[in-house]
């Protein structure tokens, strides 16, 4: 399959995974490249007035934009190699989160806001054909934009290709690279709550929770939709359950809320996808170029702020103190289970020696309280972005996915320590596992085998946890 761009609302969240996640190629339709054709054609024209001040076409670059340039000089910096802004280092993005970046840079060039030239925007869109990209680090970018991180990106692109007026900029400028992190973290934020919703109901079944917790009429008490979305994902999972006697009386706080723990990171996790769709679909481009028939003030080119996607790091903070708050749940469950008076299950799940599940839970404090470091707020740096006069303030949307990501990393061994516990739980009680879970429960028995050998089992979550996360990423 091809993903064709026609315009931009074809940059949409499905079409993103499909090319980031999935591998698939990028065409650009014949009405998008008569659009590119007839902005550059313009825009060239527009060049050669003596009366307009395009930054970085016809004036330097940041702290050099009060330098007005001759057209030798204009033609001399649009051809100068980008190299030396490679300079950030570390921790490689995902090839995911690259090819994310490529898809998300078109967006400025399909209906010719960058006026790029028509060859670079097909070498654009050519990148994305399957083979592999430059790698991007993820640390290190304090630049005011994302200049450092597309400096590697396209570096080679820009080596191999003539480039003229305005063409290195459109490709470095922007906030493609903030577009497609809060997209990738959306993404896996929805696929991850459906592992949640599997483990939190495997774990609420198991403690033998009465089923009120969950009820259908909540949903219209609580007015909510995204507790609703928790109510209904966990009531279903659980159905009737295994039709014996329930607990008479209510379970433990971390059960009862856990609908509206979950909710809360339904609302966080679309949140994200709003803020993914609208910026995919966005023009971000600094100096921005408005074709024809779309001005409506007096300049034909503007300079911008939309390089600097503020939406992008708070949203995905939400996300790292969603899961934080979720990891926190699944820690207090994993102890309760064990907690015979508590649980009225078999005290340490019949097991003789206590520690053999009961480490499970120490391991996962260790998880929650580095994901609970992770939460805290994504703020705009407060020292000044390289001392270059007009590149004063900083973006932080790298920072905020990197600990999203951590996070998330966090909670798939912390389900996958919780997975086990419950599991003990059907087991020593020999009640069935729900039919909607017996899929997972089958998953986790192949990781984590309750066979009575003596063997670490760090290593045998930590299996777990991969496997989670292959089907959270799967295309």
């Amino acid at each position: 399959m091809t993903v064709t761009l026609d315009r931009r609302t074809d940059l949409t969240l499905e079409t993103a995974k499909r090319v980031a996640w999935g591998g698939e190629p990028v065409m650009l339709s014949e009405a998008a490249r008569r659009k590119i054709a007839a902005a550059r054609r313009d825009f060239l024209a527009l060049i050669e007035r003596e009366d307009i001040t395009i930054y970085g076409v016809n004036t330097g670059y940041g702290h050099q934009a009060k330098k007005r340039l001759t057209p030798e000089e204009r033609k001399a910096q649009a051809k100068a190699p980008t190299h030396y802004r490679a300079t950030s280092w570390g921790d490689p993005l995902p090839e995911r989160v690259l090819r994310g970046i490529v898809f998300a840079r078109l967006a400025n060039v399909i209906e010719g806001h960058a006026a790029l030239s028509p060859h670079v925007a097909e070498a654009v869109a050519a990148l994305l054909d399957g083979g592999s990209l430059p790698p991007v680090p993820a640390r290190g970018q304090g630049g005011a934009g994302e200049i450092l991180s597309l400096s590697y990106l396209f570096l080679p692109l820009t080596q191999s290709v003539e480039l003229a007026e305005k063409d290195m900029i459109s490709l470095l400028n922007g906030s493609p690279a903030a577009t497609a992190l809060v997209a990738d973290a959306a993404l896996a934020a929805r696929s991850r709550l459906e592992l949640v919703a599997d483990v939190f109901a495997l774990a609420a079944e198991a403690f033998n929770a009465p089923l009120g917790h969950f009820a259908e009429e909540l949903e219209g008490l609580w007015n909510n939709p995204h507790d609703a979305w928790a109510l209904d994902a966990l009531r279903s999972r659980i159905g009737g359950g295994h039709g014996g006697d329930r607990r008479p009386y209510q379970a433990p706080v971390s059960i009862r809320i856990m609908p509206r723990i979950l909710g809360e990171a339904h609302r966080a996790m679309s949140a994200a996808e709003t803020i993914a769709r609208q910026s995919l679909a966005a023009v971000s481009d600094n100096p921005v170029v408005f074709p024809a028939g779309e001005r409506i003030g007096p300049d034909e080119v503007v300079s911008t702020g939309g390089y600097h996607n503020a939406q992008a790091p708070a949203a995905m903070d939400a996300l790292t103190a969603a899961m934080a708050n979720l990891a926190v749940i699944a820690t207090r469950v994993a102890a309760k289970l064990q907690d015979g008076p508590v649980s009225l299950l078999p005290p340490f799940l019949g097991y003789p020696d206590s520690d053999y599940l009961g480490c499970l839970a120490m391991a996962m404090v260790g998880y929650e309280e580095e994901m609970r470091m992770l939460a805290a707020p994504t703020l705009l740096p407060g020292s000044e972005s390289g001392g270059f006069a007009q590149d004063d303030v900083a973006s932080p949307v790298f920072l905020a996915w990197s600990k999203q990501e951590k996070a998330g990393e966090l909670l798939d061994l912390t389900l996958a320590s919780l997975a086990p516990v419950a599991m003990r739980a059907y087991e020593v009680t020999g009640r069935p596992v729900p039919e909607a879970l017996r899929s997972i429960g089958t998953e986790v028995r192949q990781h984590f085998p309750d066979d009575g050998d003596v063997a670490a089992m760090g290593p045998r979550c930590a299996a777990l946890a991969a496997a989670f996360r292959a089907e959270i990423y799967k295309a």
